[in-house]
């Protein structure tokens, strides 16, 4: 039997440069293996197989992806025993709490031979130049649109009443937690992506986040109607009530929240809206629908041309910025190509069992 197994991000090109949320996504591991290397996939390899070796252990599994490579991981985490394997390398930035105690370093660049990439040291370090620029492209182009998408917000800013916001709100936040307290002493707040911007578009991991949940609230609305608010507002009252939650930030501005799960009360709310639009297809989805409920009527017409223009403009910025990101990674494979040819791989599978061994002594 395999065990479940949960996928997102920690990690996300923004329009606010690259987010790191790791951290938070290890709080109270006893163990982390911390991969630090260079620009080969080793460290996802490695992952790979032990998520392969131990999913079919029927063990759970949290499985974090790389959002510049689609097909790459950046850390796996085992919440039955506290166990964590993470790529320690830029751009994350993992504090260590209690290094040997709690986290032990690893550095898969004993693989390389280091005399074949001096040869190839002018392309390396012209590649890695090319990368860097590249992707600031990116995270300037999501920029741009985030700027051009405020102006959408302000369009349906001043056509709402905040006073049916904020009872709507209530109702909800009634409705979720009915009075409930959870008994656990303290809530765990942890901070992730359910969506990311990739080489490969926009990807979320929704169905798969909210499989097993009985109930999942739809927010739809337009920009600027306190999806964000709302969301931000059941997370505070879960916190207050002692329940564990899960935070998951918008892909493209982090300040913003697009998702709240309570699992023990079973519940997820979400922004329904695109470029992660979902409806309901299963017994107990509900939509909330805040245009419909906050807005004046007829916003929509009365602005159309207006909302028209600016929404072509916003997604004109994010197909750009997809594309640099496309370009980063067209880059990045070519110096994967070149640390590969410089990799003995029998050193990269003494390691793996390394670490597959003291992940078994672990589980015995």
């Amino acid at each position: 039997m395999t065990g479940k197994t949960i996928n997102y991000y920690a990690g996300g090109n923004t329009a606010k440069g690259f987010y790191d949320l790791m951290e938070s996504n290890l709080q109270g591991m006893n163990h982390i293996i911390i991969l630090q290397s260079g620009p080969d996939n080793a460290k996802s390899k490695i992952m790979e197989k032990l998520a392969d070796t131990w999913g079919s252990k029927g063990f759970d599994l949290e499985i974090i992806h790389s959002a510049s490579n689609n097909e790459s991981y950046d850390g796996i985490i085992f919440p039955q025993v506290k166990w964590a394997i993470v790529d320690g390398s830029t751009p994350y930035h993992i504090q260590p709490k209690a290094i040997g105690a709690i986290e032990q370093y690893m550095n898969l660049g004993s693989a390389w031979n280091t005399s074949l990439l001096i040869n190839h040291r002018e392309a390396i370090l012209a590649l890695e130049s090319q990368k860097k620029e590249v992707i600031q492209l990116a995270y300037d182009s999501f920029k741009k649109g985030l700027r051009i998408h405020d102006d959408l917000e302000d369009i349906y800013i001043k056509e709402m009443n905040f006073s049916k916001a904020n009872e709507l709100t209530n109702e909800l936040n009634n409705k979720i937690f009915l009075g409930k307290q959870s008994e656990s002493k303290k809530s765990e707040i942890k901070h992730r992506f359910f969506g990311a911007s990739t080489p490969e578009g926009v990807i979320d991991f929704i169905p798969n986040i909210t499989d097993g949940l009985s109930k999942r609230f739809f927010i739809k609305g337009r920009a600027g109607t306190g999806k964000s608010t709302l969301l931000k507002k059941i997370a505070t009252t879960a916190e207050e009530r002692n329940f564990n939650v899960e935070m998951y930030h918008c892909g493209f501005d982090p300040d913003s929240i697009d998702m709240v799960i309570i699992r023990e009360l079973g519940i997820c709310v979400f922004d329904s809206t695109d470029p992660h639009e979902y409806f309901p297809n299963r017994h107990g989805d509900e939509i909330i629908d805040l245009y419909e409920k906050t807005v004046s009527p007829g916003t929509d017409e009365r602005y159309e041309i207006e909302i028209q223009s600016v929404t072509k403009r916003y997604k004109q910025r994010m197909k750009e910025g997809i594309n640099y990101l496309q370009e980063a990674k067209d880059l990045d494979d070519q110096l994967k190509n070149i640390y590969l040819t410089a990799t003995d791989f029998s050193v990269i599978d003494d390691l793996y069992e390394k670490i597959n061994t003291s992940l078994e002594a672990l589980t015995e």
